[in-house]
């Protein structure tokens, strides 16, 4: 393992922000894998923290193959991640809506461009993301249609799912699409957390990642082959809102199957304690995935399921 530092911002006022990348193997850039860009991706970073040792351990018994470099940024804000501030603690502007930078621009845009300067040109690029709303997902993986994508490669993680969308005009200034636009074959993984540590879906996410990369040949790993993705499009998913805003009650999880009719959560009076609205399934399906904020406002997805399909 050799420990690099990747892009330093000079800063007036405290210490320097140093972004710190993690290097396995020489020769070809065949893999990076990048953990929290935003400042709440904590599940992000202890999932990049438990890959790192492994990947040591895997160096350390020459488990990588000949000719093949791995990096892992574990973080790429961690201004913003010292003070749990989502977005850049200065101007709240979000980094991975900046790639690919801009050299001579605003701050994130700056960052942007020293994270991507180091991370173009590999093979494959994985970032462990997190969702806009507050909320639980299946594991999945995720990836943006832009020409480039390969849900054949996504499959190779042995995850349920893989989910594709038709990219909107704010999405192209995300890593993982400039990724693809540099002909790097780019995957968004997500687990079930964000701001806080899910041990058993951070597991699953390292032994995804390890699993993809003995399969391309990367590194000499055993274990289980893992599941036959189902690939679905982001239509597939059907969205269920709230019609008042309160207390939110959720009662189904992400993987629970349910049918037309079935009660999802409850919205609560926040001073009296009544039931303003039951959240009710709109069709059968699996929940892929469930708000969890205590407080939730009107027309507010809660809730996405998958459409016919069933374990």
């Amino acid at each position: 393992m050799k420990k690099e530092i990747l892009y330093t911002l000079k800063s007036p006022y405290r210490d320097d922000m140093r972004i710190t990348g993690y290097k396995f193997g020489k020769g070809e850039k065949t893999a990076c894998i990048i953990g929290a860009i935003r400042g709440n991706e904590i599940q992000q970073l202890y999932t990049c923290s438990q890959l790192i040792r492994a990947l040591t351990k895997l160096e350390q018994r020459g488990s990588i193959s000949k000719n093949n470099e791995i990096l892992v940024i574990p973080c790429v804000n961690p201004h913003s991640m010292n003070i749990g501030k989502r977005f850049w603690t200065m101007d709240n502007t979000d980094i991975n809506r900046m790639f690919p930078g801009n050299a001579e621009g605003e701050t994130t845009q700056r960052i942007a461009n020293g994270v991507f300067e180091q991370v173009k040109g590999y093979t494959y690029g994985i970032q462990f993301a997190s969702f806009y709303m507050p909320g639980d997902f299946i594991p999945h993986i995720r990836m943006m249609e832009t020409g480039h994508q390969s849900p054949s490669l996504a499959n190779l993680f042995g995850l349920q799912y893989v989910v594709i969308r038709k990219p909107k005009p704010y999405d192209k200034m995300t890593l993982n699409y400039n990724w693809q636009m540099w002909d790097t074959n780019a995957f968004s993984l997500y687990t079930n957390a964000t701001d806080q540590i899910d041990e058993v879906s951070a597991n699953h996410a390292v032994v995804a990642v390890l699993r993809f990369l003995t399969r391309m040949g990367v590194i000499k790993y055993t274990s289980h082959s893992g599941y036959i993705a189902s690939v679905l499009k982001e239509d597939d998913l059907l969205s269920v809102k709230t019609k008042t805003g309160g207390m939110y009650r959720r009662l189904k999880n992400p993987g629970d199957g349910v049918e037309r009719g079935d009660v999802l959560g409850e919205i609560i009076h926040p001073y009296e304690g009544t039931v303003l609205e039951q959240i009710i399934s709109p069709t059968d399906g699996i929940i892929f995935f469930a708000h969890k904020s205590p407080m939730v406002m009107e027309d507010v997805v809660t809730y996405k399921i998958i459409r016919r399909l069933h374990q």
